[in-house]
């Protein structure tokens, strides 16, 4: 049950991950302005019309509305009469954004509900590894560590929201989701009973920490590259997609050309397993899911960004780091059972 609810939970993040890319894809990040309600809703509006003052109508505590292009909380519970009366409201602090947008708003409001559900699963997660306090300390330890980064994860989140999308915070926010991938596959393994039935050298090993690390870099300079796309998008418009990389920075081009030092390390590892019998069909499934971010940059740079590029790009990058990451997890704790043995 321990080892299911892992996986589930890690599903779960992914599906995270997937949402979040979506949100960048669509520009939704600031579909709901507030956090953790949307305008002040469990359930988001779908009309802007649900956001303009209306007479004798209840009003609950932090619901918001829009005036004059800014947002408005209600201090309390009330109903308002003919007229729109200022007492009864008081201006939205944490930043002065106030558009409604209702695919941007749903957009946002799903992706946050993934992270609710992701959120419920480590939590069980995590009372399930209760039961292994006594013999198995550091699944438990490892597991509420889990539910801490979650919550911690949710603050970076609305973070972002208040600072309407600083770049420096949505890449802790996206670093810290593969943190917590990180754990979770590290929980799969250590949960496992099954015995490691081959050795990795230390050159092998050394080379796989490599990788990961490689990866992580690539990931951080891709969100910087997609915040420039972001700043094209709101200077030239979303339908100018043939522009958005006409005249790209210096980072561009470091995230392309570090794309083949990834490659490089990582068809050393796949050559490395061939010649040393190590029987690790992952490591073909890490050479493709390279080849396949690589044709995705190829397309969003070439082909003007084609329908859904964008968080194909990002998830293969999220799937890559966690193939390669569970992998060095095998490569140590072979290691870690041989030692014993």
């Amino acid at each position: 049950m321990y080892r299911k609810s892992v996986k589930v939970s890690l599903v779960l993040v992914y599906l995270v991950i997937i949402a979040g890319a979506v949100v960048r894809m669509t520009g939704s990040g600031m579909g709901c302005p507030d956090w953790p309600k949307c305008f002040g809703y469990y359930i988001p509006p779908t009309e802007i019309s649900e956001l303009e003052f209306q007479p004798n109508r209840d009003y609950k505590k932090g619901q918001v509305i829009i005036v004059d292009e800014s947002l408005k909380v209600a201090i309390e519970d009330f109903k308002t009469t003919a007229e729109y009366q200022p007492s009864n409201w008081e201006d939205y602090e944490k930043h002065d954004y106030a558009i409604f947008n209702p695919t941007h708003t749903w957009v946002e409001y799903i992706n946050r509900l993934f992270g609710a559900l992701a959120g419920l699963a480590v939590l069980i997660m995590a009372l399930l590894s209760l039961k292994k306090i006594r013999f198995r300390k550091r699944i438990t330890i490892l597991s509420w560590l889990c539910v801490f980064l979650m919550g911690f994860q949710a603050w970076l989140g609305a973070t972002v929201v208040y600072s309407v999308l600083a770049p420096a915070k949505i890449t802790v926010h996206m670093v810290m989701a593969l943190v917590i991938v990180a754990v979770l596959l590290y929980l799969l393994k250590i949960s496992s009973e099954k015995e490691p039935n081959q050795y990795k050298t230390k050159t092998f090993q050394t080379l796989l920490g490599i990788a990961v690390v490689l990866t992580l870099i690539q990931v951080v300079m891709g969100t910087q590259v997609r915040q420039f796309v972001d700043e094209q998008i709101r200077s030239l418009g979303y339908d100018a997609k043939d522009s958005w990389l006409s005249d790209p920075n210096i980072m561009f081009y470091v995230h392309r050309s570090f794309s083949i030092i990834v490659l490089l390390v990582n068809l050393i590892l796949w050559w490395q397993n061939r010649k040393l019998n190590l029987n690790l069909n992952r490591i073909n499934i890490v050479i493709a899911l390279i080849l396949l971010e690589v044709a995705t940059g190829v397309a969003m740079y070439n082909f003007d960004f084609p329908f859904l590029s964008q968080p194909l790009h990002l998830v293969i990058a999220s799937l890559l780091f966690g193939f390669q990451f569970y992998l060095l997890m095998e490569s140590i704790y072979a290691t870690e059972k041989i030692k014993k043995l």
